[in-house]
């Protein structure tokens, strides 16, 4: 039992890596609710060299929140849409609404949306794949009407992904979050031109694939993200995660790729900088 215990009281603060830019967390989930609890968030983070967040939404309850919480604290930025397995809720209503947020300066892009072959059939009220592509080919658009990036959430579906992208027309900025596939798939991407943000799963040893593909990104189409509190980085698997655990996860990639960590995380923040097109946090 203590054990079990001790594995889910939240990781230590980690050695800081400056800067750092959180390119994907849910604040939200994280547990705050006002802004003081993300001043709070913030401030730890920035304990551990993290300068900057993008809070995401996969709701419109959490695309509204989220967009508040960047008007609450300069180092918070957002991004809206309708998480794929909410995509059976994307009304005309939903799509004016998240039309709407996405018009706000502080909003850098659209996400996460996707494709998401594993929740169907095990969640209860999961968009169907069918739906899941009306909403993921909506999204797109506005990622073109807005000039915003897409951000990609995508789960055990690299062929419907690409062939959504292909049938419509990728945006100019194309990002996948927590990018979890292989070798072939990291190729693709990469080629493309699209940009691939790591999470703690780059840690986890059973993610052999993963860390296969790894060091086939270039430092300019690398992000890299907590994607908290999800995803906590070994060796606190299954402890809450927090956007101050980002060090973990860029040690850990540090290790896998053979470059040292202060490098990724000065190169991973110019290019989040870049691609968000964020007020200079990392200077």
């Amino acid at each position: 039992m203590s054990s079990t215990k001790q594995r889910r009281e939240p990781p230590p603060v980690p050695d800081p890596l400056t800067p750092l830019v959180d390119a994907h967390t849910h604040l939200d989930a994280c547990g705050a609710t006002d802004a003081d609890d993300v001043r709070a968030i913030l401030d730890r983070a920035a304990t551990a060299g993290v300068r900057a967040v993008v809070t995401i939404a996969d709701d419109l309850a959490s695309a509204r929140w989220a967009v508040e919480a960047a008007d609450w604290d300069s180092r918070v930025y957002a991004a809206v849409a309708l998480h794929p397995t909410r995509a059976n809720a994307l009304t005309e209503e939903a799509r004016t609404v998240i039309e709407r947020l996405a018009e706000h300066p502080r909003v850098v892009a659209i996400g996460e949306t996707g494709m998401d072959r594993y929740w169907p059939g095990r969640l209860e009220g999961c968009a169907e794949p069918a739906e899941q592509r009306e909403a993921f080919a909506w999204h797109i658009d506005l990622a073109k009407r807005t000039g915003k990036p897409l951000m990609i959430h995508n789960r055990d579906a690299d062929a419907d992904v690409l062939d959504v992208l292909r049938a419509e027309g990728a945006p100019e900025t194309v990002i996948f979050h927590c990018f979890s596939s292989g070798v072939d798939m990291a190729r693709t991407c990469v080629d493309a031109g699209w940009l691939l943000s790591l999470s703690g799963t780059v840690s986890f040893r059973n993610a052999r694939e993963l860390r296969e593909a790894a060091p086939l990104i270039p430092p300019a189409q690398l992000l890299v993200e907590t994607d908290a509190p999800f995803l906590t980085p070994h060796p606190y698997r299954g402890a809450p995660n927090e956007p101050y655990c980002l060090p973990y996860t860029v040690r850990a990639l540090a290790d896998v790729v053979g470059r040292p960590a202060e490098t990724i995380a000065q190169e991973s923040s110019a290019t989040a900088e870049r691609v968000y097109g964020l007020q200079s946090c990392c200077s």
